[in-house]
């Protein structure tokens, strides 16, 4: 009933006045809901705005002047607070002028108590509307956080104008009153044996609300007002406060005073000079230091928070200051505030060195400024830095450095993904400082890297004791050096200081006559010192973290191979009871072997693969079904454990692969690491035709197939052509293999999990083996085609392309028998409706990989395929769609590939007749009629894309599908020679109206141009022809 009379203005004054007068005995919050309603409305006739300011007047005084200000409801308090500033908005500047005069008349009560000259309730709602005033006019968060508005806009500005013109003065006033008597009142309380508990948390509340409304408005009023004689020394006591919430409220206001905008630089250096905020930040932080350390590990978030306050405080006053160093003109101003940055440089560097990062962060922005403007003058002059700039760049790297640490009671095996992941982040930001102190003092760095990390190496050589948290710190660097050293070589010369070698003398070079660099050094005091063995795991991963990164050193420093690999193999590395840790050195062992293979003696090839040999058998575990939908069996061959163990038998393909040299034991190695795998898979299978409803055979069988793929993968590709004196792996095993591996699959090809592993272990046989497996590609096709599930056929077609790449003329008779069925099966696909945007992805990835499989085949040259006896009657059909995708505005990459595909058609089957081969030319057999299709077909379907409404040639895809075009027409004119150009300047062009002139100049581009130019004149022609039109 209420809010329907307040909504309808018009329908009389007395209504409102009852409805008003109301509100006033709602012990809720609804009223105040009802008021802000009203309050959105930007006008008020002169009755109304009496009556309700009245009233709200009057419930101040009931309830704040003479009552408990609603002592057990303090949202209610919170949503007056509101409901009255935003009255307050409304009305301030054309009908409640005295409205700050009216609050302070109730704030003094008539008779003053021993406690206080101010009433404590009116004095905090004063105190919460000024925060609010300041909220809805000046705040920008709050601002950005709103949709824009250009009447809200207009009336904050006109507010804050007004409140500058008329109380800006007696608001500042009556807050740092009320501030510095509930202050004095506080510290009397603070000094009395036994302090009234009520009457100092009374006292508290005040200053503390008192400071933060004072930093509310210090940035939207006079400065002159708030940075007084008075204000500075009452601000900085108020910082040092034993109250927390009162320091922090305190370093709020300080922070909004620094960072206030002042039109002259002068003006604003004058400011911080005045304020004289470095002096009493050196202080403060050596005070909060101190207890810090005296607290020990009695961690107090509250005082911390202090101390990240303090921190933010310093990096606005280093920006500010740094912000007049580089904008200012005023090289007098610019002068002293760089004076006055470097004396507080030392003061960040302390906030930088806290042990905590939130507030070691807080000066982050500030150091980065300065290195900024370190960097620009290094960019503009070439000399030596001065002394106070390269101190300070040498304590700065020490405190980095240090930070780079874990700390020493960190456990990074027990950590949580978030706290390592904070970790991190924190490295990383401290590495850009780093790279930023690089481009300054490249040297300076370098030396500071270069000697922590030898100190570190060489005192746990000598048996110094070290703590762990020192020791991983030491081989990070060693770790980073690499990025860190600009002026470093490629490849060996990182390592060693040797003169260029022709590539292939490299490897009969012997470059331990050369000295080591700087990095070599230090990678070879690593592998000496013994590190590996430190006993923690974090420090050993990241010794082989390190050494696996930088194998290019082992190529120079060869007898350091045996001692990183023996770490790597025994109980340091992969034989590590902690199941994480291996995995990771699984991958890592592989890197190494893979990237130094060159390197690795092939006698002791043997010996790391019987080293590893008990790491290699597969073991299994189904877990447990968490929800009912879910595919147990697709969940149990997503194995962390054995995508890791997959490195492992790439490896041992590769370390087999180093014995070339000598084919019987070679082969017999292979044999031993093939054998107990394909013997696991005959037990495997046999369980499975067993019957029962047990996983554990298939995913055996899955895990076996691919680890068979992978030990292939650590082969050598076989050769396009084989070279002289070549020796070729054991084929023969790998046709064993292969073997295996279909028999597996005819008895298991139900399952997708096997489809998919049997084709990744066929892409790498087939790798391998080459022509070797060809005899098993029919058996292969046909057992993947047996059971197909949609979301198999892109990797299908990927893998037949694959095949076809490596294989070429022998893929034929397969292609020739798959080709139709898959053709029909693909055009049935794409025909049918689209529904979500899950079935738009698939039918866009399945039209891709498609015509790529078809462009394959025609740049393969096995087109005959399309026109064998099998395959001749689709042939039309398949033109027919291609020259419908051409013409698909709504798939530009599928248009290209349907033209490029079109084009290979034009070439391989559009030759004329020559005398003596009536079908046959030296690029391709012609096909009868051919010629017919390109001219009524073809050459229309590409005039017609170009002349389409819907295609836009701004769109940089649609120029791709231009560049396309222009190359099918080159393509037919060089294909069927000068009969083309006549069909174009005699019977196409003029059937289409163009100019004899535009034909004729056409016509010439295209036999005269070369490709690229002919496309980018065919480009502006039809730029030219649409922008005409």
């Amino acid at each position: 009933m209420c809010l329907s009379l307040i909504l309808r203005f018009d329908a009389g004054v007395v209504m409102q006045k009852c409805c008003v007068r109301e509100w006033l005995w709602m012990k809720a919050d609804r009223w105040c809901k009802i008021l802000t309603i009203l309050l959105r409305f930007e006008s008020l006739d002169a009755e109304t705005f009496q009556t309700i300011q009245q009233a709200l007047v009057g419930y101040i005084q009931s309830e704040y002047v003479h009552g408990s200000a609603e002592a057990n409801a303090s949202f209610l308090r919170n949503k007056f607070s509101h409901t009255l500033t935003l009255f307050f908005l409304c009305t301030y500047i054309d009908q409640w002028h005295d409205f700050f005069t009216d609050l302070f008349s109730l704030i003094q009560p008539s008779e003053p108590t021993s406690q206080s000259s101010f009433n404590h309730h009116i004095a905090l709602l004063f105190f919460h509307i000024v925060l609010e005033i300041s909220g809805e006019v000046a705040d920008q968060m709050i601002k950005s956080a709103r949709a824009y508005d250009q009447h809200r806009h207009t009336r904050d500005a006109q507010v804050r104008d007004a409140v500058r013109e008329r109380d800006a003065a007696r608001i500042n006033e009556a807050v740092l009153t009320i501030v510095v008597e509930g202050a004095e009142r506080m510290a009397s309380l603070q000094k009395a044996e036994t302090p009234n508990s009520r009457e100092l948390n009374a006292a508290i509340e005040v200053v503390d609300w008192g400071i933060r409304t004072f930093g509310s408005y210090v940035g939207w009023i006079d400065i002159n007002l708030t940075v007084t004689q008075t204000t500075v020394p009452l601000l900085f006591t108020l910082l040092a406060d034993p109250s927390l919430p009162i320091r922090l409220a305190t370093s709020v206001a300080l922070l909004r005073i620094v960072s206030k905008g002042l039109k002259e630089p002068s003006d604003k250096l004058q400011l911080l000079k005045v304020l004289s905020l470095g002096q009493v930040l050196d202080a403060l932080e050596t005070k909060t230091r101190t207890q810090q350390i005296e607290r020990g590990e009695d961690t107090d978030e509250g005082e911390e928070s202090y101390r990240e306050a303090l921190g933010k405080l310093l990096n606005v006053l280093g920006l500010e200051l740094e912000k007049l160093v580089d904008e200012c003109p005023d090289e007098n101003v610019k002068a002293e505030a760089s004076t006055y940055v470097t004396q507080i440089q030392p003061v960040m560097l302390r906030f930088l060195a806290d042990e905590y990062d939130d507030t070691c962060s807080t000066v982050f922005p500030m150091l980065q400024t300065i290195l900024t403007s370190y960097k620009r003058a290094r960019k503009i002059s070439s000399a030596p830095l001065d002394d106070s700039k390269r101190s300070f760049l040498t304590s700065l790297l020490e405190v980095i450095l240090t930070k780079m640490k874990w700390e020493e009671d960190a456990d990074p095996e027990d950590a949580d993904d978030d706290d390592t992941a904070e970790f991190e982040k924190m490295r990383k930001e401290l590495r850009t400082f780093l790279d930023s102190i690089l481009a300054v003092d490249q040297d300076l760095v370098t030396e500071a890297v270069r000697t922590l990390a030898l100190n570190t190496i060489s005192a746990y050589r000598n048996g110094t004791p070290i703590k762990w948290n020192d020791a991983e710190l030491g081989i990070y660097l060693v770790f980073i050096f690499g990025e860190i050293n600009k002026t470093g070589g490629k490849g060996r010369a990182a390592f060693c200081q040797a003169p260029p070698v022709d590539k292939e003398k490299r490897k009969g070079t012997d470059y331990s006559e050369y000295p080591l660099t700087t990095h070599g050094e230090m990678l070879l005091a690593l592998v000496q010192s013994g590190i590996s063995s430190y006993p923690n795991r974090t420090v050993a991963l990241q010794f082989f973290e390190t050494v696996s990164r930088y194998t290019d050193f082992f190529k120079i420093r060869k007898e350091c191979i045996i001692p990183a690999l023996e770490a790597m193999i025994d109980s340091r590395g992969l034989h590590n009871e902690n199941s994480a840790f291996r995995g990771r050195l699984y991958y890592l062992f592989y890197r190494f072997i893979k990237e130094g293979r060159n390197e690795i003696p092939p006698d002791i090839t043997s010996t790391i693969i019987n080293g590893i040999r008990d790491l290699l058998p597969i073991t299994v575990e189904i877990p447990e079904q968490e929800e009912p939908e879910t595919d147990l069996l697709t969940e149990a061959v997503k194995s962390s454990a054995f995508d890791s163990q997959l490195y492992l038998y790439e490896t041992a393909g590769t370390l087999c692969s180093l014995i070339f040299k000598t084919p019987e034991q070679q082969a017999a190695m292979l044999l031993s690491l093939v054998k107990p795998l394909m013997n696991e898979l005959s037990v495997n299978l046999q369980e499975f035709r067993n019957g029962g409803q047990d996983l554990i055979p298939i995913v055996k069988v899955h895990h076996i197939v691919m680890a068979l793929g992978n030990i292939a993968k650590g082969f050598p590709d076989y050769p396009t052509s084989i070279p002289e004196g070549y020796i070729l792996p054991p084929l023969d095993v790998f046709a064993e293999v292969s073997q295996a591996i279909l028999v597996c699959l005819e008895a298991m090809n139900v399952f997708k999990v096997v489809r998919d592993a049997t084709r990744f272990a066929f892409a790498r046989i087939l790798a391998t083996a080459g022509p070797t497996v060809t005899s098993y590609i029919p058996s292969l096709m046909s057992n993947l085609l047996t059971h197909f599930e949609p979301s198999e056929l892109v990797d299908f077609m990927n893998f037949i392309g694959l095949l076809i790449h490596k294989l070429q003329k022998d893929m034929f008779d397969v292609l020739d028998q798959l080709i139709g069925p898959l053709s029909t099966h693909i055009t049935a696909l794409l025909s049918r409706p689209i529904s979500g945007t899950d079935d738009q992805r698939a039918h866009v990835e399945t039209k891709k990989a498609y015509l790529a499989l078809l462009n394959n085949v025609m740049a393969s040259k096995l087109q005959g395929i399309f026109t064998s006896e099998r395959n001749s009657a689709g042939l039309e059909a398949l033109i027919e769609s291609m020259q419908g995708l051409a013409e698909d505005m709504s798939d530009p990459a599928s248009q290209k590939a349907a033209l490029t595909f079109l084009s290979r058609c034009v070439t391989l089957w559009g030759q004329p007749a020559t005398s003596g081969t009536e079908n046959s030319s030296e690029q391709g057999d012609g096909l009868p009629g051919f010629e017919t299709f390109i001219y009524q077909r073809l050459v229309p379907t590409a005039f017609r894309v170009v002349s389409s409404p819907d295609f836009n040639i701004k769109d940089g895809q649609m120029v791709v599908v231009l560049h396309e075009i222009a190359n099918l027409l080159q393509t037919i004119c060089k294909t069927r020679g000068p009969e083309a150009y006549n069909y174009f300047i005699s019977v196409f062009l003029p059937s289409q109206n163009w100019p004899s002139d535009t034909t004729l100049d056409f016509t010439t581009k295209l036999r005269g141009l070369d490709s690229k130019n002919f496309r980018k004149y065919f480009t502006d022609l039809i730029r030219a022809s649409r922008s005409s039109s």
